[in-house]
């Protein structure tokens, strides 16, 4: 097992938190189960696993795209109060509540799926992506291309946000239509709707397990030694890691084999090769129709209408996976073992305040809440964690409002009850 990680302190080896073992499940005092670490890369860890927290390898994709079945959880979960360092509130303590004390907090209809609501929200952007394009090929200056592709790029990533909740169930009750709808929200925008679909359940399902987590890993100092210069580079020195997505879908990460393209893949089992195959394909037929579009408009102007835009949705989707999954003067904990379980690894999720766009990508930034219970339509996120916040006390890191001004994503993303930094 590696010794060193990379973090945004640097290449350092793995700090010690604890003198004791916290847990009875915890007996090897020169192997804690818990780091820090925030790199600001797709860096997984090798050791892929599709279903530590269910126990299972069957798959249906029309059912299990929610939190799993049965929890492992350290001691049950059970409530040894609020831990300390130092005097200071940890972060990476056990909590004292369990996932099913937030699930009751949650009002009944938070978790009610209306189809005709969340169709709606997709005809509007439909229809904004598209007037967008008509206008900008209308006036066709150099003084509307910037604000267009900015514009366009943002709703090309509101498009992905409605197919993101396709996969996930949250969209409707009806898996057909969750399929279908999602097919063409993310073949629209160069995305394998199953491919990625299957490998962000496994993402949730794992969040925070240092090993088992799908992306946005510590990096181990074998994995990292292992990297030529030019991958180091284009993984660690901005701009890059913002343009890494399309590279992630093709290849994964460091240490993991597979893509998301093809069915016999590392990320997926037999059972799922043929959903893979269809999303594979719709995605080759938007690519030939962009190639065919090409042709008739021409490359420079599809370029414009198109491919600016879709390089700006990559920088959104990059930027906001990051802001959920790391803090920045204060650290958020990593899990390995039986230190980890599913609530105390979405638990060290991060929302974050857009300002006036939070309605236009469908109020992604209430993240925690998503991420422990992804079933929630996007619509009811506001509402479920308010509802949820007297029982997350600490737990739940207030994100720095951003209205009216300006979008505060820099520096602490925490309003109230400070964290400290353990890196």
């Amino acid at each position: 097992m590696a010794t060193w990680v990379l973090s945004e302190c640097g290449l350092r080896p793995l700090p010690r938190i604890y003198n004791q073992p916290r847990n009875r499940l915890t007996a090897n005092k020169t192997n804690p189960s818990k780091i820090t670490a925030s790199p600001f890369c797709k860096t997984p860890i090798s050791t892929p696993s599709f279903w530590v927290s269910t126990g299972s390898r069957d798959r249906n994709w029309a059912l299990k795209v929610s939190a799993p079945l049965k929890i492992t959880s350290v001691d049950e979960e059970e409530d040894k109060g609020i831990e300390k360092i130092n005097g200071e509130f940890d972060p990476g303590a056990p909590p004292p509540f369990k996932l099913a004390d937030i699930r009751a907090a949650i009002p009944k209809h938070c978790w009610v799926k209306d189809p005709w609501r969340s169709m709606s929200y997709v005809a509007r952007d439909v229809v904004l992506v598209f007037g967008l394009a008509a206008a900008a090929a209308y006036f066709n200056n150099w003084v509307v291309w910037p604000l267009y592709w900015i514009a366009q790029g943002t709703m090309f990533w509101a498009l992905f946000v409605l197919g993101h909740d396709c996969g996930h169930g949250s969209f409707s009750s009806n898996p057909k239509l969750n399929s279908v709808v999602g097919h063409l929200l993310h073949s629209s925008i160069l995305v394998p709707y199953h491919g990625w679909r299957i490998s962000h359940r496994t993402h949730h399902q794992n969040h925070g397990h240092v090993e088992n987590d799908e992306s946005w890993q510590p990096l181990s100092e074998k994995i990292y030694k292992s990297l030529d210069t030019a991958t180091r580079t284009l993984r660690f020195t901005l701009p890059f890691p913002m343009l890494a997505y399309p590279f992630y879908l093709w290849g994964r990460s460091p240490g993991k084999k597979g893509s998301h393209f093809h069915p016999n893949s590392d990320l997926f089992v037999p059972n799922e090769r043929k959903y893979v195959i269809t999303s594979t394909a719709c995605w080759t037929a938007m690519a030939a129709l962009l190639v065919g579009l090409s042709f008739v408009m021409g490359p420079v102007q599809m370029l414009k209408l198109y491919g600016i835009p879709y390089w700006i949705f990559v920088m959104w989707l990059d930027l906001v996976t990051y802001l959920h999954h790391h803090g920045h003067d204060d650290k958020l904990p990593w899990y390995r073992g039986k230190e980890w379980s599913y609530l105390r690894g979405g638990l060290t999720t991060l929302d974050r305040d857009y300002g006036w766009i939070n309605n236009i990508h469908h109020d992604i930034g209430t993240h925690v809440i998503h991420h422990l219970f992804p079933q929630i339509p996007h619509y009811h996120l506001i509402e479920a964690t308010e509802a949820a916040k007297p029982v997350l006390g600490k737990y739940y890191r207030e994100p720095k409002k951003s209205w009216p001004s300006t979008i505060s994503l820099t520096g602490k993303p925490y309003k109230k009850h400070e964290t400290r930094s353990l890196c």
